[in-house]
């Protein structure tokens, strides 16, 4: 298992240190668009002073030829310059976002490789897939666009209006008095959005994470007739989004028209010509040419201040994507050593020393002892909640004690390097589920090097040869593409491929659980004639699959209370007399105060 190195980079807490690594272009890009946005007044300009200069020929009086051609030649000009400096602005701001979503998404990745493998049982796929792709790509109008767009709002209405001060200050602020109604009405439309935008987006979250739970799971749902209830979860997570993005809506709408309102042309025009008229019949303005500027620049200043009230949910968007992308690189690497120890040797013991665990708050284990000797199969058996997949968890290292140590050939976990400790332990967890790749690729993932007979040969301990001869291109198939397979086949995948990978010491957790029973016995005398001089630890709820285990460990409430053989045990003990009786009666004990190790692994 190749685990990224660790990151010297610090999580970023802030999010101009999330952009940091491109806020060079951001500001260059920043001065292309305010010298850009300066060059767009221009020409506004040219026209007031052309129309001034060709009113008087309305009246036959001569015209200045020469100027008029000048304000022609540089409104062309600024025209032309604005055009080069927004091409430059637009390309250096793409680059920024496609140099930052490579960057971010490398550095996500592999801050993933780095955190403790329990951190993936906690969320689904769907969240794990928005964090990486859809939020990092959320950041694109963030870095693409809206420095262009809020360098233009602010340049743009600054000149202007500076320019109308100029002319005549009483007449400016009429003039702004709509630009002012805008904007608040752009406050009231955005006035508490903030929350109820982060309320519509983890409900999107939630929604592909339905969404992709369903189809994954489509063929288990129709088989076992839970079609309804598979469909209520994703229909609940629907509603949840449509309530989420109508209060957003709703929140949002009125304002919003309001703003489009006071800022549409019409009314600005309205004013300004009203007003303006006004001042002029009083004689305040000396005559049209005087009103002209108000008209012509007045109607340009809303522009820029749509463009950003039309974008303001986009980059409220983009800046919670940007904090979830934070989190995440704040999340807690699970430590490596500086100077790893030496690799143990391929029979080493596994040893938990007085572990315990905790879940927040929540004790979930407490003084374990136990020793994994080489060769050996150790089961793992208790009520549901009693800590099986939790101690499973810990002795692949998904997880650190909270307490005590875990050992491997007398050396603790935590000294070893990754690869040292996963060329050493392979497992097969309850929940799998195979990467989109070909059936090959999938077995081999562990050895790439694995030439077909290897992997037919491990696929065939597995149970695998007659799935592999109904697909359409043997192990050429593509798992989700030409090659569909049920629950029981994709686990029969993962333990092909923890055959394949031959590590010393196996952690089988209930790894069985979803195929059928000929499969299941099957697998079960693959796996005793490959126990063998390996260390296995074994996870059942399934009893008679473990009766031949050299020590069973029974748990309860986080804690081993019995062990010994199968004939030991029912001679002996009583809690696991109790579970023997519970299911050789059908049934599935669980205490009726336990916490699931489910929720556990979801906290």
């Amino acid at each position: 298992m190749n685990v990224p190195p660790p990151d010297p980079t610090p999580a970023p807490t802030t999010l101009g240190a999330l952009l940091r690594p491109v806020l060079g272009r951001l500001v260059l890009t920043a001065l292309c668009s305010a010298v850009a946005a300066v060059a767009s007044v221009v020409p506004l300009l040219c026209l007031v002073e052309l129309a001034r200069i060709l009113l008087p020929g309305l009246t036959g009086d001569p015209i200045d030829e020469g100027g008029a051609w000048t304000a022609v030649a540089v409104a062309a000009t600024a025209l032309a310059l604005r055009l080069v400096l927004l091409l430059c602005a637009s390309t250096v701001s793409h680059l920024a976002d496609v140099r930052l979503g490579s960057l971010l998404r490398r550095r996500v990745v592999g801050h993933l490789g780095r955190v403790p493998l329990g951190w993936f049982t906690q969320r689904n796929s769907g969240l794990v897939k928005k964090a990486v792709q859809d939020d990092v790509g959320a950041l694109h109008h963030l870095v693409a666009h809206s420095v262009t767009e809020l360098t233009t709002a602010l340049v743009v209405p600054t000149v202007i209006v500076g320019y109308l001060l100029l002319s005549d200050p009483l007449m400016t602020v009429i003039t702004l008095v709509p630009v002012a109604a805008g904007m608040l009405g752009l406050k009231i439309a955005t006035r508490g959005t903030t929350h109820k935008l982060v309320e519509y987006a983890g409900s999107q979250a939630r929604l592909g994470a339905a969404a992709v739970q369903f189809t994954d799971g489509i063929t288990e749902v129709k088989t076992f007739g839970t079609l309804g209830r598979a469909h209520d979860a994703y229909r609940e997570a629907a509603e949840d989004f449509d309530d989420r993005h109508r209060d957003w809506m709703r929140s949002s709408s009125a304002g919003a028209t309001f703003m489009e309102l006071a800022l549409s042309p019409m009314t600005l025009l309205l004013t300004t010509v009203l007003a303006g008229g006004a001042l002029v019949h009083s004689g305040h303005l000396g005559g049209p040419s005087e009103l002209l500027p108000f008209v012509v620049l007045g109607l340009a200043i809303p522009a820029p201040v749509l463009a950003v009230g039309f974008n303001y949910h986009a980059l409220l968007a983009a800046r919670g994507a940007a904090a979830r992308v934070r989190e995440i690189l704040a999340e807690s690497a699970l430590p490596a050593p500086a100077e790893p120890a030496a690799a143990p040797d391929a029979g080493a013991a596994l040893c938990l020393e007085s572990v315990d665990f905790d879940y927040g708050g929540h004790a979930a284990l407490r003084g374990i002892d136990l020793t994994l000797r080489p060769g050996t199969v150790t089961a793992l058996v208790g009520a549901s909640g009693s800590g099986k997949s939790t101690l499973a968890k810990l002795a692949a290292r998904f997880h650190d004690p909270s307490a005590g140590r875990i050992t491997l050939g007398g050396t603790d976990l935590r000294a070893l390097s990754f690869e040292d400790l996963y060329a050493h332990i392979g497992f097969v967890f309850q929940d799998t589920t195979p990467l989109r790749i070909s059936v090959r690729d999938n077995i081999r993932l562990a050895r790439p090097d694995a030439d077909d007979t290897e992997v037919l040969r491990a696929a065939s301990a597995a149970r695998l040869t007659e799935v592999i001869e109904r697909l359409p291109r043997g192990l050429d198939s593509v798992i989700g593409d030409d090659a569909v397979l049920s629950g029981g086949e994709c686990q029969r995948i993962a333990i092909a491929r923890a055959l394949l990978a031959d590590r010393p010491l196996l952690v089988l957790d209930e790894a069985t659980s979803a195929v059928d029973p000929d499969s299941e016995a099957a697998i079960q005398q693959a796996l005793s004639a490959l126990s063998a001089g390996r260390t296995l630890l074994v996870i059942a709820h399934r009893l008679h699959t473990v009766r031949g285990a050299d020590t069973i460990a029974v748990l309860d409430g986080g804690r081993i209370v019995e062990r010994g053989t199968h004939e030991e045990l029912l001679d002996d003990g009583t809690h696991y007399r109790a579970l023997w009786a519970a299911h050789q009666g059908g049934e599935q004990p669980q205490r009726p105060d336990a916490t699931t190790e489910s929720e556990l692994s979801n906290r």
